[in-house]
C-alpha cells in the first residue's frame, strides 16, 4: 500500500500548459501517474501531453472524475489555484510552487478548514510512491520500494535519505516533501498519523527544518 497517492489516482494539473509543468508532468506520466487533464483558463478545449485542457477545475472534475491536482501556477495565482481545487472537491492538492506569500497561504489554509481537502506544499516536492507514481518533481533515480516511510521539510537532505535508505536494501513506502514554507497544508505530524495507519509503512523517518512548529507537534503525536 502507499498513503495519499497510489497508481490509480486520477490527477490534474493545473498550469499544465506551462514549460515546466510540460517537463515535470510528462516525466511523471512516464513513472506510472495516470494524468486525466489539465486546467488553464483561456485554452479549454485544447489538448496538451495527450489529456484535454479546462478552463476551470470544477469542469475537469466533472469530465475526468479526477481526486487530485497538481499546482504548477506562478507565486502571485497560487493561491487562488489551490482554492479553486479546495471548492471543486479535489481530495489531493500538491502544489510544488515556491515563494507564495504568506497572507496568500493563511487565506489558503482558512479555505481547508471544514474541508476533506489535503494540501502538500506549496513549496514541496510532492509525493513518491516507489514504482507506482509520482506527484512532484523529487528524483526517482535511488527510490525503491520498500517499507519506510520519509516526510521531510528539506527537498536537499530527501534526496540523501530515498539514497541510504535504498542503499542499506531497505527502501520507501511514501515519500511526502511537506514544503519548507512556514504557512503550508499538511506537517510531519499528519505524515505520521497516515504512516502509523498504512500497513506496508514498518519504519518512519522525518526530516526537520529550521523554524515552525511541526516538529515538536510530530514529537507530541509520537509520544
Amino acid at each position: 500500500m502507499a498513503v495519499l497517492a497510489r497508481r490509480s489516482t486520477r490527477v490534474i494539473c493545473q498550469g499544465l500548459t506551462g514549460r515546466a509543468a510540460t517537463y515535470h508532468v510528462a516525466r511523471m506520466v512516464a513513472y506510472g501517474m495516470r494524468l486525466v487533464a489539465g486546467v488553464t483558463p483561456g485554452k479549454g478545449g485544447q489538448r496538451h501531453l495527450d489529456v484535454p485542457i479546462f478552463d476551470t477545475v470544477a469542469e475537469a472534475v466533472a469530465a475526468t472524475g479526477a481526486t487530485a491536482s497538481l499546482v504548477f501556477v506562478p507565486p502571485e495565482n497560487a493561491a487562488a489555484a489551490m482554492i479553486e481545487a479546495i471548492d471543486a472537491g479535489i481530495g489531493l492538492i500538491v502544489c510544488v510552487t515556491e515563494r507564495v506569500p504568506v497572507m496568500d497561504m493563511i487565506r489558503v489554509r482558512q479555505r481547508l478548514a471544514g474541508t476533506r481537502t489535503r494540501l502538500v506544499g506549496p513549496n514541496s516536492q510532492g509525493i513518491l510512491v516507489p514504482g507506482e507514481t509520482q506527484l512532484g518533481v523529487m528524483s526517482t533515480v535511488n527510490a525503491r520500494r520498500g517499507p519506510i516511510g520519509i516526510a521531510s521539510r528539506s527537498a536537499s537532505l530527501t534526496s540523501e535519505i530515498v539514497a541510504q535508505t535504498t542503499a542499506v536494501g531497505l527502501g520507501q513506502s511514501t515519500t511526502i516533501g511537506v514544503g519548507g514554507d512556514p504557512v503550508h497544508g499538511i506537517g510531519l505530524a499528519e505524515c505520521v498519523r497516515l504512516f502509523l495507519d498504512d500497513p506496508a509503512t514498518e519504519g518512519i523517518i522525518l526530516i526537520g527544518e529550521i523554524g515552525g512548529s511541526d516538529e515538536e507537534e510530530a514529537a507530541a503525536l509520537i509520544k
